[in-house]
């Protein structure tokens, strides 16, 4: 599982995609983010978009917005690699209208296949299923902050964050739906990162920024540990 930027490194995401997937061997697959917050009208993305104009206008956006295609719609917040390895044939994409993942290799299928609506990152998300076979994460030029699998830890403490009402477009244009689920919070992701034992972390470094390998099982229970302590009371 891989978080990327490459901005600066001056070197093309084909290129990094083919080399993490020979790191990987054939036996590998290489999965990324291929979220669309943009196709959500609580985002910051779709608030930014919509910023400065009229009710009206906001409304004929709101009727225009295209739908949710896990084979077209493009992920362009996710990064450069993450869009290379969701448009490279062959790949595979879950079907979430937010936050899909999409990978690259003979696991794709079987961690990508299913992921419910009402269930971004719960027990029968492709998350969770990438947690299940103690898949790695690799930080690439990143920070924890954006360790969407921590997300996983949510679903895993007791008593659970609060829900919340979520809203996106599939089907076709401006055909808004609305579900439910746990009210996700990555606020303190980079802190959680800053408290794991080290001993946990692989780190290098690469074009002037830092490079964390790790095992995404370790990390999401340290984080469920953390999150444990001192979310209680926020619930």
């Amino acid at each position: 599982m891989v978080h990327a930027s490459l901005s600066g490194t001056g070197t093309a995401p084909d290129l990094v995609r083919d080399a993490l997937l020979a790191a990987l061997g054939p036996g590998g697959t290489l999965v990324v983010p291929a979220f669309t917050p943009e196709n959500s009208d609580t985002s910051r993305a779709h608030r930014e978009a919509v910023a400065g104009m009229s009710a009206l206008e906001v409304a004929e956006y709101r009727r225009s917005m295209p739908p949710f295609d896990p084979d077209a719609t493009e992920c362009p917040t996710m990064g450069a690699l993450a869009e290379c390895v969701r448009s490279t044939l062959g790949a595979v994409r879950s079907a979430h209208p937010q936050t899909s993942l999409a990978g690259l290799g003979p696991q794709a299928r079987a961690l990508l296949g299913r992921h419910p609506l009402r269930g971004h990152f719960g027990r029968l998300s492709p998350m969770a299923r990438l947690y299940r076979a103690d898949a790695q994460i690799l930080l690439l030029r990143v920070g924890f902050e954006v360790c969407s699998a921590f997300h996983h830890a949510e679903y895993l403490i007791r008593p659970r964050p609060p829900r919340r009402t979520y809203r996106c477009v599939v089907g076709e244009k401006g055909n808004w739906i609305s579900y439910r689920d746990l009210e996700l919070d990555d606020s303190d992701f980079g802190e959680i990162g800053s408290r794991l034992p080290r001993e946990l972390l692989a780190q290098a470094e690469w074009g002037s920024k830092p490079v964390v390998l790790c095992a995404m099982r370790d990390v999401v229970t340290h984080a469920k540990i953390q999150m444990s302590g001192y979310r209680r009371s926020l619930t």
